[in-house]
């Protein structure tokens, strides 16, 4: 099978950090279409051996496991074709669909890797030029959108010139092994079924938190935040893996339309909850791995009185049969106290308790779903110790824990999450990607908090770089009798 990849903003953050290395990648493990071919877009002036090069000289700051040597580089740089382009001239579309016509290729995925606010332009002239034929896939990054109402507006517009099956709106966070082993762990198992339920489980953590601040990225993430950023797309998708039904088989939409019924199922917003379970917080100095490190407000692009948020902590509930009154946390940030991205299960304590156990937050059975840095499960168990049979009178249970290394069990040069999903797309499988209707419920939970804290004089409560954020955060899951994983 024969592709062309466009790729849009090919000079981009986006392209060299994420995009190139999951190709190379991809080439690399040889899963990757030899018949194909990748073109960079942009408004750079370069040539075809510029651009080359300048792609082979961002591969010094990918990870070294990733970097190709010279001989790899060489037949890789073969794929790799610049065009340059203003993305609001007709014209320069004409000449990629002649560049295009040149050599017809079987499947033509354009990705979007732009600022949101060129989607629509971008997918308007690709139409206008005859580049929406059925070999067309367009891949959309996040965030799709500001708000409910923005993001209505770019679905409508593109799906006025493609069908549904020619949108991916990717979310990397669906590509990660672990992820796809959750799914296999519910789905694909019998072990843990009857007990995914509110009789059994206390309560679902969910943490994405990053040691690294806003970096280059100060004027866009200055307009965006954490609950755009983090919370409405790649939070909220976890949430679905965790909370969803069965579905009826394993192709896309059965997935999706699974997921749809969790977004449609979460406790709806009201004053009282908005005060008390939507935290928002703001990094201060601090210090991580020993450095002094500075504020948000004084990072390169930011407003020195910038009320945007780079933390969040939620509490919600799914409202139906499997998990009425079940509280589900959320939190996410960055300059926190390490980069962890997990998914805890707590499961209830035993309902009577013959052993000597303490009955609290600290111990208990759970299940901990690991998806950065390390890629794994746990499962913490309670057992008796080797020196109790020394003692007399009851048994005292300690904690165990059986832990799966998904990376030494099968491998660290597995598939990245990027990787997946590119071949994904040239494969045209949608099962990893997010349905229009879900975007949308999905802003529709999120915007009351936008609302709120829009309206809002405090602004976000400040947090020490290097700490696990404010401190209301525990407050929160302590009114409940919990406590976060740190915490133990």
């Amino acid at each position: 099978m024969s592709f062309d990849l466009i790729l849009f903003g090919g000079t981009g953050d986006l392209a060299w950090r994420k995009i190139m290395p999951a190709l190379f990648q991809a080439f690399r493990h040889g899963s990757l279409p030899a018949d194909g071919r990748i073109i960079g877009v942009a408004r750079d002036d370069l040539s075809d051996d510029q651009y080359r090069a300048l792609i082979k000289s961002r591969f010094d700051h990918v990870e070294l496991s990733k970097r190709p040597n010279e001989e790899e580089f060489t037949r890789f740089a073969q794929m790799l074709d610049y065009l340059r382009m203003d993305l609001s001239k007709p014209d320069d579309y004409a000449r990629l669909a002649d560049r295009l016509q040149q050599r017809p290729a079987d499947v033509v995925v354009m990705y979007l890797a732009t600022a949101p606010g060129l989607f629509t332009t971008v997918c308007e002239q690709i139409a206008a030029a005859g580049l929406n034929g059925t070999q067309t896939r367009v891949v959309l990054e996040k965030p799709l959108g500001h708000d409910l109402a923005s993001n209505r507006t770019i679905n409508s517009t593109v799906r006025s010139v493609l069908t549904e099956q020619q949108i991916f709106r990717i979310d990397h966070y669906l590509g990660k092994p672990s992820v796809q082993n959750l799914f296999a762990l519910r789905f694909g198992n019998s072990l843990f079924e009857p007990l995914w339920r509110r009789e059994y489980i206390a309560n679902i953590q969910i943490t994405i938190a990053e040691e690294l601040g806003v970096e280059k990225r100060g004027a866009f993430y200055d307009s965006t935040g954490a609950l755009r950023d983090m919370v409405q797309n790649h939070a909220l998708q976890l949430l679905c893996a965790v909370g969803m039904e069965p579905p009826i088989n394993s192709h896309a939409d059965a997935i999706r339309d699974e997921k749809l019924k969790v977004l449609r199922s979460l406790k709806p917003w009201t004053p009282e909850t908005l005060s008390q379970h939507a935290i928002r917080g703001q990094y201060a100095a601090g210090t991580i791995d020993g450095e002094a490190v500075e504020a948000y407000r004084s990072a390169p692009g930011v407003n020195p009185e910038s009320r945007t948020e780079t933390f969040v902590a939620l509490r919600t509930e799914i409202e139906n049969w499997r998990w009425a009154g079940v509280p589900f946390y959320i939190r996410t940030g960055k300059r926190l106290a390490g980069r962890d991205a997990h998914i805890e299960v707590n499961f209830r304590h035993t309902p009577h308790a013959i052993f000597k156990s303490r009955q609290d937050c600290n111990t208990g059975n759970r299940l901990v779903i690991d998806l950065q840095p390390r890629d794994g499960l746990e499962l913490h168990l309670l057992a008796q110790g080797a020196d109790q049979r020394h003692r007399r009178g009851t048994p005292t249970l300690e904690p165990v824990q059986l832990d799966l290394d998904f990376d030494k069990r099968f491998g660290a040069e597995r598939v990245g999450a990027y990787e997946r999903l590119l071949l994904d797309v040239i494969d045209g499988r949608l099962n990893l990607f997010v349905r229009s209707d879900e975007q949308e419920e999905a802003w529709r939970w999120v915007e009351p908090i936008l609302d709120r804290w829009s309206h809002d004089p405090t602004g976000p409560r400040p947090y020490a770089a290097g700490t696990w954020g404010p401190s209301a955060t525990s407050a929160m899951i302590a009114r409940d009798g919990y406590c976060w994983s740190e915490e133990r």
